[in-house]
């Protein structure tokens, strides 16, 4: 298992390229990008990260899903083709950068014209999954409380249509959604791929690991009970944090677990 840290943690702080500088100069061993912007989804951006990432290991990509990742399920022919182009530009820029795995949200829940329809979106996430596949990176979904897999239990319904789709499981979420992070991993099973990380305090509040109350030792005993061998990835927003060495210690905190588990 390996401790990283998503560039997500440092939006609109510091550049894409200057946060992968960052994260690489501090010795971590694995990241996340967290691709934000159309010009950003251009291969030759990730050139330019390519450049700055020195010996840092890319997990995965994400971008900014909203912006083109629902219109993948669209019917109609010329929307979803769009989107297709723009997630072969993403798709290109994983492999530029060495990246396996692609965090994926899926259809949104922000419209009250939203019917869930789980077997349709299984067979859309199911030929997604695929044309990954063909570029050498995998589909991996992330459980979101406001996206398409937003309570356990829809990860295995999915499954039916994509066996072997990748599962992503994001602890901020599942506090966020009101289900204990136990029920998504039960849920994503062997699935799973790698996890995000955060904390929240006593009162709450989303914090860095190591700043609030979240059980990170009983986290990793029971991914090690589970074969799991995959990153655990750092991904806080800007405002869960006042300096930039807080990150790095919490990198340091979560280190530290890990090595007494694994």
């Amino acid at each position: 298992m390996q401790i990283g840290i998503s560039t997500a943690s440092l939006f609109m702080r510091l550049y894409n390229e200057d946060a992968i500088a960052l994260i690489s100069e501090w010795g971590v061993k694995t990241a996340e990008v967290f691709l934000t912007s159309f010009s950003e989804y251009e291969p030759k951006f990730s050139q330019t990260l390519l450049k700055k990432k020195g010996n840092l290991s890319m997990n995965s990509v994400h971008v900014l899903n909203t912006q083109f990742e629902p219109q993948l399920f669209s019917e109609h022919p010329r929307v979803r083709a769009d989107a297709y182009l723009w997630l072969d530009k993403v798709l290109s820029s994983a492999n530029i950068l060495g990246a396996k795995n692609y965090t994926f949200h899926a259809l949104a829940r922000l419209k009250s014209t939203f019917k869930e329809n789980l077997k349709k979106s299984g067979e859309k996430i199911a030929e997604i999954f695929d044309y990954c596949k063909k570029k050498g990176v995998r589909l991996c979904l992330e459980n979101v409380e406001w996206a398409l897999y937003n309570r356990p239990g829809l990860f295995k319904e999915l499954k039916k249509y994509c066996p072997d789709l990748g599962a992503v499981l994001d602890i901020k979420q599942a506090v966020i959604s009101g289900y204990p992070y136990g029920e998504y991993l039960d849920d994503m099973g062997e699935n799973l791929a790698y996890v995000h990380a955060s904390d929240f305090d006593e009162n709450g509040k989303k914090c860095l690991p190591g700043k609030g109350c979240f059980d990170f030792e009983e986290l990793f005993k029971r991914l090690q009970g589970a074969g799991f061998d995959g990153a655990v990835l750092i991904e806080n927003y800007n405002d869960d944090y006042r300096e930039l060495k807080e990150l790095k210690d919490s990198y340091d905190y979560l280190l530290e677990k890990a090595e007494k588990i694994f």
